[in-house]
C-alpha cells in the first residue's frame, strides 16, 4: 500500500510503498502489546530495594528473658520483626525483575504497534528529519504545521545532530534512531513519525519473516 510523504514544512514530497506484513495487520492483538510493554518496563526496573534481614540487624541476639515463668510470650531475640527496631519479615531484596520473552513475540508486538498507528491514522512519513540549524522555535513551528504536539520520531540509522538539539526542549517529543524503535515508546505517544529511510530499515528488518 502507498502512503503520502511530507516535508517538515508540511508540503507534499511524493509517496512510498509500505509492506502490509509490517503496517497492514487488521486484528490488533492487545494481549501481545501488553506482554511486550510489561517485558520492557520490567527490564527497566532497578531492583535495588532492600531491607535488613535478621542476620544483618545489629541488635542483640541475646534471649530477652527466661523461657518460662514470665507469663508472656516466649521471645528469643530483639531482632524479631514484631519488635521496634527489629528486622522486616519477607521484605524486598536486591533482584532482577526482568523475564524472558521469545524473540518472535517481541517482533510480533512491534508489527502490531506499527499497524495500530497506521489504522488510527497516527502514522506520518517524512522525507527526512534534518534541519540546517538547531533552532527550537523554528522546529516547533514546523511541528505545528504538521499538527504534532505529542509524537515519536524515528529518523533513520542516525539522528541528525541539529534536529536532536532543536527538539530536545519541546515537550512530549521523542527522537530515536531506527535501532531504538520499541513498542512502549510507540504506544505512549499520540503520533508516530517515520522518515523514508526508517521505513526502509524497518521493512528490511522484517523481510526475512515475511
Amino acid at each position: 500500500m502507498k502512503l503520502n510523504v511530507l516535508k517538515l514544512d508540511a508540503s507534499a514530497a511524493g509517496s512510498v510503498d509500505v509492506s502490509d506484513f509490517v503496517f497492514g495487520i487488521e486484528a490488533i492483538r492487545t494481549d501481545i502489546l501488553s506482554r511486550v510493554v510489561n517485558w520492557q518496563l520490567a527490564k527497566r526496573r532497578a531492583g535495588t530495594h532492600k531491607v535488613q534481614t535478621r542476620n544483618e540487624n545489629s541488635r542483640t541476639g541475646k534471649k530477652m528473658y527466661k523461657q518460662k515463668g514470665s507469663g508472656g510470650a516466649r521471645h528469643g531475640s530483639r531482632r524479631a520483626p514484631q519488635f521496634v527496631g527489629g528486622s522486616r519479615a519477607f521484605g524486598p531484596v536486591v533482584r532482577d525483575h526482568g523475564f524472558d520473552l521469545p524473540k518472535k513475540v517481541r517482533a510480533l508486538g512491534l508489527r502490531h504497534a506499527l499497524s495500530s498507528k497506521f489504522r488510527d491514522g497516527s502514522l506520518i512519513i517524512l522525507d527526512q528529519a534534518v534541519v540546517e540549524s538547531p533552532k527550537t522555535q523554528t522546529l516547533k513551528a514546523s511541528f505545528e504545521k504538521l499538527g504534532l504536539t505529542n509524537a515519536l520520531f524515528i529518523t533513520g540509522p542516525e539522528v541528525d545532530t541539529n534536529f536532536a538539539l532543536a527538539s530536545r526542549n519541546i515537550p512530549n517529543i521523542d527522537v530515536l534512531p531506527t535501532a531504538g524503535l520499541n513498542v512502549y515508546d510507540i504506544l505512549r505517544r499520540h503520533k508516530l513519525v517515520l522518515t523514508t529511510s526508517a521505513v526502509e530499515a524497518i521493512e528490511a528488518r522484517f523481510a526475512v519473516e515475511a
